[in-house]
Parts: C-alpha cells; sequence; structure tokens
C-alpha cells in the first residue's frame, strides 16, 4: 500500500547538521502515523520521532528533543527529520516508517523504508 524511500544520510561532525528524507509512493501517506528509529550498533532500534496522523501531533524521543524536529510535507508525499546538534551517541541507522498502530513501538508500523547510516565523529 505504501513504499517508502530514504535519503539524506552521511557523515557529520559533533554539533553538524543533516536532514534525513523518506519519499512514499503508493498511498498517501497521511493516512499513516509516520515515525523515525534508528538503530545504533550493538543496541535494539529505538524510536526517536513521529507524527500521529489522527491530529498531526508531534513526539519525540527525550533523547532528541530540543535538536530534532520531524516534519512532512503532504504535497510531496515526503517526510523528514531535520537532525541539529548532532552528537556522536547519535550515530546509527535511521529508518522511517509507516504504521496504523502504536506511534511509539516498531509493532505499530506496517511499512519500513531501507535505512540510511548517520554518522556523527568527534
Amino acid at each position: 500500500q505504501v513504499q517508502l524511500v530514504q535519503s539524506g544520510g552521511g557523515l557529520v561532525q559533533v554539533e553538524g547538521s543533516l536532514r534525513l528524507s523518506c519519499a512514499a509512493s503508493g498511498r498517501t501517506f497521511s493516512n499513516y502515523n509516520m515515525g523515525w528509529f534508528r538503530r545504533a550498533p550493538g543496541k535494539e532500534r529505538d524510536f526517536v520521532a513521529a507524527i500521529r496522523r489522527s491530529d498531526g501531533s508531534a513526539y519525540y524521543a527525550d533523547s532528541v528533543k530540543g535538536r530534532f524536529t520531524i516534519s512532512r510535507d503532504n504535497a510531496k508525499n515526503t517526510l523528514y527529520l531535520q537532525m541539529n546538534s548532532l552528537k556522536a551517541e547519535d550515530t546509527a541507522v535511521y529508518y522511517c516508517a509507516a504504521g496504523s498502530g502504536s506511534y511509539y513501538y516498531s509493532y505499530g508500523y506496517g511499512y519500513w523504508g531501507q535505512g540510511t547510516q548517520v554518522t556523527v565523529s568527534s
């Protein structure tokens, strides 16, 4: 019903900025909760941010609050994650996702992007 293609990852320095994009095809993503998750080396995939379908409210993990901004452009069917003031601990593979269940847990999402590496160097 929806396919997600990510772009925008790369290597940045501490305190730098990066914007990730997630382009959707098929069904418009306004019908879904949209989220960002990340998997750091040796760790499980963790919640980063989400936009809830019902009211468009944005939610953030405490670790990124005030530094990351999730947004969507419905006309372009694209989700973004603007990452500022990056820290070494932000290094991870980042995934966008679409789903109809919980916005916080991975199992609430049925569709996933391919993932993109973000590496923050000291």
